[in-house]
């Protein structure tokens, strides 16, 4: 329901600019006013789940997501969407920030948490893909509010199931120490940074992008000095000696960057080139939707299980290559099962690269920084998409010279080929910095929290 949030408003745009009046700037803002609050409370939110119980924190996010959807949904102007959608944002970031932690700490037999984080790979990777698959049927069917009112009765009863299931948490408190200057610093420097990105598809990376971008340096640079002299820091910098870690993170960020960008060069490749209605380029990323929704939740487990996740990676990685480079060659009057249909199957690589990147990403998270792992992990996902879809959307608008489809056509071309220099980035920091992990360990166990601190939680079957 958050991933999808992400998205599914793209293709209600047009229905939302002529029910509210909004202007070119508004439209920007009911998309990045989201993805700003979301990526740049991560980090913070992932460390007050720490202290403060990660059940607690993630019910009350889904409150307040599920409150900020109602009010989209509802909302009588532009001003009122903008403000629910930055707060939908916070609560998205809240959720999202603890989810990993939970499962490290919940699941601590190797193949057990594989099979998690498999699960969790599967909501992620088809909630991205299906958002502009539903917000076209929604709006057509219906109208642009359901794309934010469908979202009340499920994070009830997420909410309800939560309440229900996760075992009831307790943190140190705030008596554990907060780093209140370090998280200013992170959450300043991470919204400007994405504010950094966002704003470049309407002004360009000109001067004022390098003067955004260097005040997001500035801060973030200072929240790297802060955590390394504080007493109680908020992110240990110790998070981050591991390879793995650090490795699965910068992995992520270029190969997240080349999907996003992915699932928008198609969709406008669909409407403006072959000239698909919004339902209709929907429908026509279902293929990837249901190749990504097998993989991660069938296949990857049990590959990660015999091989490791550092080979699953690399396979998984090979195959999206292999799908960017076929885009590199889609005709101008392109027929969708000859060229189109492959290149969807194979972008189920995501769902084979995203389980083992959350694995290892998580794979040297203690018990008690969790939290804050999982909050750089979605961090770092948020930033990969944004930049991937601003850069390579800049790369094909420089590179289309007209408006015709056969100008789009090129332009496309030449941001395809860019993804795929992502990718490879991406297979060579994984060949050269990941260590091999064993099958049989895949991903390092976490002990889990004392039985003080958490009740048992029931047995669970995926």
């Amino acid at each position: 329901m958050i991933i999808l949030d992400g998205s599914i408003v793209t293709v209600a745009l047009p229905a939302m600019q002529r029910g509210l009046g909004l202007g070119d700037a508004g439209l920007t803002w009911v998309v990045n006013g989201y993805v700003i609050a979301f990526g740049g409370l991560l980090l913070l939110a992932g460390r007050l789940g720490d202290l403060l119980g990660r059940r607690a924190a993630f019910v009350t996010g889904i409150a307040v997501f599920t409150l900020a959807s109602v009010v989209c949904g509802l909302a009588p102007d532009a001003p009122t969407l903008i403000a629910a959608r930055f707060a939908q944002g916070v609560g998205g970031a809240l959720t999202s920030s603890v989810a990993l932690g939970m499962i490290t700490t919940l699941f601590t037999a190797p193949a057990e948490r594989t099979r998690a984080l498999s699960a969790f790979a599967f909501t992620g990777a088809v909630g991205a893909s299906l958002g502009q698959v539903l917000g076209g049927i929604l709006t057509d069917a219906l109208s642009w509010h359901w794309i934010f009112l469908i979202n009340l009765p499920l994070g009830l009863a997420t909410a309800l199931a939560a309440l229900r299931y996760l075992p009831s948490e307790r943190g140190p408190g705030f008596a554990a120490g907060v780093d209140a200057l370090g998280g200013a610093l992170v959450t300043a420097g991470s919204m400007l940074a994405v504010y950094t990105i966002v704003q470049t598809e309407q002004h360009g990376w000109g001067l004022r992008a390098l003067g955004l971008g260097a005040g997001a340096l500035a801060l973030l640079g200072g929240f790297v000095v802060r955590q390394a002299t504080a007493s109680v820091p908020l992110m240990p910098l110790r998070v981050l000696r591991d390879r793995n870690v650090w490795g699965a993170n910068l992995v992520q960020l270029v190969v997240v960057a080349s999907l996003f960008s992915f699932q928008v060069m198609a969709a406008l490749y669909l409407q403006r080139v072959l000239g698909y209605s919004a339902s209709e380029s929907g429908l026509a990323m279902l293929p990837a939707a249901a190749a990504n929704a097998v993989v991660s939740l069938f296949v990857a487990a049990r590959l990660i299980g015999r091989f490791g996740p550092k080979t699953v990676l690399v396979t998984g990685l090979v195959l999206l290559l292999a799908a960017r480079l076929l885009l590199t060659r889609v005709p101008v009057h392109g027929d969708f099962v000859l060229d189109l249909l492959p290149i969807m199957l194979l972008t189920g690589g995501f769902g084979l690269a995203i389980t083992s990147l959350t694995g290892l990403g998580m794979s040297g998270a203690k018990p008690e920084d969790a939290g804050v792992v999982s909050g750089v992990f979605n961090s770092t996902q948020q930033i990969g998409g944004a930049l991937g879809v601003a850069a390579l959307s800049a790369v094909a608008a420089a590179n289309s010279p007209g408006t015709s489809p056969e100008a789009l056509t090129h332009g496309y071309h030449v941001a395809f080929w860019a993804g795929a220099g992502l990718l490879v980035t991406g297979i060579v920091v994984a060949l050269v910095v990941l260590r091999r992990v064993g099958p049989a360990t895949a991903p390092a166990p976490v002990p889990s929290p004392s039985s003080a601190d958490v009740s048992a939680p029931e047995t669970v079957q995926l």
